[in-house]
């Protein structure tokens, strides 16, 4: 077959659903009474941040919630108001983005990249334990690309040693496991309500944490300072204004009732995807080996920092789907992460699913490796499974997943064109 690149016939030349989706009239409703209400801000007395928050705090199974400006800001309060900062350390993911680790440096604290598990590249256990030190003040797992973590491995690592638990949730509304929703599995979580995510009003974010005192100390790492309850100019602590406005909230807080049947189309097409890429051949190399053949396969994936044995090889199938973490009882789907088991030039395979009308993502560079995080005195320990996942593992994006589950034959039908032509 010739590659579109090469002049040939896309395999697919209609768009992708468009993320985020036009609004429904439940959102236009409540924007539009926010807006004529005149009450724009989180202090104005309206009411729709304090009915996001409270609405968010209940699914994900805790008592309280606070809304913030976005993600990163969320992160660094929940560190804040768990008492994290300058002396520090606190222990974060290698296959992650880089505002979990930025995060822990805007709080004054020192981010420590420990290696991910070589099968479902989340934050490993074992490589959790190994990096704690007498610093270690925090965990951040981070529940990658809609998965959640295996938590109740990492909150047992972390009552062993007396740490805290921040779960950064960015990418996982909705998302369950072993029957309990995550964000409250730790003593904080936090959610992100970014242009690309799952919920979004452009930027935003949710902190939500079960236990009160916590709440408390993070509302007041929030909002100036202030006691919650206390009086308008008493600060009797050091705080920031990283409040949510009530029109972004007004985005959101419809968006919860339409959240599971999205997470159902997604969960729909990635299992559609997974059934056809376990019909694809070894497409054969140029010199006559298969993908599968000693000569065309990779091991760089397979490492100890595994916190259980996980197989990398694919079983001889050139494509694989990341595999979901031990106790995943729901996947929210926000990406999912394809495992490449053929040699195959990076650069080349992005550029030619793209003209195929398919592209692809190429995902994250081990985060300890980024320059300014090192220059900013990150500790990285030794991550060879992030390392493996930068050269071998594509994303398909949230908006494709949202397609019909019967076009996800044509990301098979590209991905095998290219391997063929590679």
């Amino acid at each position: 077959m010739t590659l579109a690149i090469h002049g040939g016939t896309p395999v697919r030349a209609t768009s992708w659903p468009e993320w985020p989706p036009p609004l429904d009239d439940a959102q236009r409703k409540l924007v539009t009474a926010v807006l004529e209400s005149g009450r724009w801000g989180a202090t104005q007395g309206g009411s729709t941040c304090t009915d996001l928050t409270e609405a968010f705090a209940r699914r994900s199974g805790v008592a309280y919630g606070v809304a913030v400006g976005n993600a990163t800001l969320g992160l660094f309060a929940a560190l804040r108001g768990l008492g994290v900062g300058p002396g520090d350390e606190v222990i974060v993911p290698a296959y992650t983005f880089v505002a979990s680790a930025t995060a822990v440096l805007l709080a004054g604290a020192t981010p420590v990249v420990a290696d991910v598990d070589a099968g479902d590249l989340h934050l490993s256990a074992r490589a959790t334990e190994a990096a704690i030190t007498p610093r270690t003040a925090a965990i951040m797992p981070v529940h990658l690309a809609g998965s959640p973590a295996d938590m109740d491995a990492l909150n047992a690592v972390a009552a062993r040693h007396g740490l805290a638990v921040v779960e950064d949730a960015a990418q996982a509304h909705g998302a369950v496991y072993r029957d309990r929703p995550v964000g409250g599995l730790g003593d904080a979580g936090v959610y992100s309500f970014q242009a690309s995510k799952a919920m979004t009003a452009g930027e935003g974010g949710l902190i939500v944490c079960r236990d009160e005192a916590v709440h408390e100390a993070v509302w007041s790492v929030c909002n100036l300072g202030r006691r919650l309850g206390g009086a308008w100019y008493g600060h009797p602590t050091v705080g920031w204004n990283l409040r949510l406005t009530e029109i972004q909230a007004a985005l959101l807080l419809p968006w919860l009732d339409r959240l599971d049947e999205e997470i159902d189309r997604r969960n729909a097409f990635c299992a559609a995807l997974e059934r056809e890429l376990a019909t694809l051949p070894a497409p054969t190399r140029h010199d006559g080996a298969t993908a599968s053949s000693p000569a065309a396969t990779r091991t760089g994936g397979a490492t100890a920092s595994s916190s259980m044995p996980t197989r990398t090889d694919g079983g001889g199938r050139p494509v694989t789907v990341v595999p979901q973490p031990p106790g995943t009882t729901r996947d929210s789907r926000h990406l999912l992460m394809l495992r490449l088991h053929v040699p195959v030039d990076r650069a080349f395979l992005l550029e030619a699913m793209a003209a195929e009308g398919v592209p692809l993502d190429g995902g994250y560079p081990p985060l300890g490796t980024l320059p300014a995080l090192v220059e900013a005195g990150t500790r990285a320990e030794p991550c060879p499974a992030a390392e493996a996942a930068s050269r071998e593992v594509y994303w398909v994006r949230q908006s494709m997943l949202m397609d019909d589950p019967a076009n996800a034959a044509c990301v098979a039908e590209a991905l095998a064109k290219v391997l063929s032509a590679r």
